[in-house]
């Protein structure tokens, strides 16, 4: 089990450290084009920088997905977007909130919506937020993947094949309202990645000459206009890159 938070105020690399530093392993982040709440690049690499793991979550309104497939295209659509320019890794997983107490007659919209949302996104994991109700229904009808249910609207039942449980609202920590939660393994998160430094080959200046030279006689060797193009073009990045 790991320790971990969601929370709607942005944070900063103070925060994150802060955070971090209290054993924290993963915050839950909105993954929202705009807005207050919105999860940013410089976010994410200060989430990540901090040692801890991102959980991405796309919620608009608490009742999105009463709109059904529709609704969970349109939304996978934007998510897929938004998660490209914060710099979330693809086979990480997206989280679509159901975050109000859905009822019986209201499941086959939340499950439409949540195929529509993993229809769109198929280079992502897709996962869901929300009641012991709709954990179960969205897994029985094989909508997704990964499952975070809160303690809300639950009635002390508890999915047992979850990935994200949230146990506990509206809690002040370093300042800042947050919600706590706990995991259970393949959970879906994910860090901010550079890209690396490309590596520098270097070449001697011998070796380079007697590559010219290779390359000369396979110029001389050859009538084809093509192949002596490319001879031509090699020997010349060699010396490009060597002066010789």
């Amino acid at each position: 089990m790991t320790k971990g938070f969601d929370c709607s105020t942005p944070l900063t690399a103070q925060k994150a450290t802060a955070f971090a530093s209290n054993g924290y392993q993963f915050v839950a982040r909105y993954l929202v084009p705009s807005g207050y709440k919105a999860l940013t690049k410089q976010e994410a690499i200060a989430i990540s920088a901090a040692g801890m793991n991102v959980v991405s979550v796309y919620e608009t309104i608490a009742n999105r997905a009463l709109g059904g497939r529709d609704a969970g295209l349109e939304d996978g659509a934007i998510a897929l977007q938004v998660a490209s320019q914060v710099g979330q890794p693809e086979g990480s997983c997206i989280y679509f909130a159901v975050d109000f107490d859905a009822t019986p007659s209201q499941m086959a919209a939340v499950i439409a919506y949540i195929q529509g949302a993993s229809e769109a996104t198929p280079t992502f994991t897709t996962g869901v937020y929300g009641s012991y109700a709709v954990m179960e229904a969205v897994r029985a009808a094989g909508a997704c993947s990964h499952f975070w249910q809160t303690y809300a609207w639950s009635a002390g039942k508890k999915s047992t094949f979850i990935q994200i449980y949230q146990y506990l609202n509206d809690v002040m920590a370093n300042g800042i309202a947050v919600d706590y939660d706990e995991s259970y393994g393949n959970e879906g998160w994910w860090r901010v990645v550079e890209n690396p430094t490309p590596p520098i080959y270097t070449i001697s200046e011998k070796d380079a000459d007697a590559m010219i030279r290779f390359l000369s006689a396979g110029y001389n060797a050859t009538s084809s206009l093509p192949a002596q193009t490319e001879f031509h073009r090699l020997a010349n990045e060699l010396r490009r890159i060597t002066s010789v």
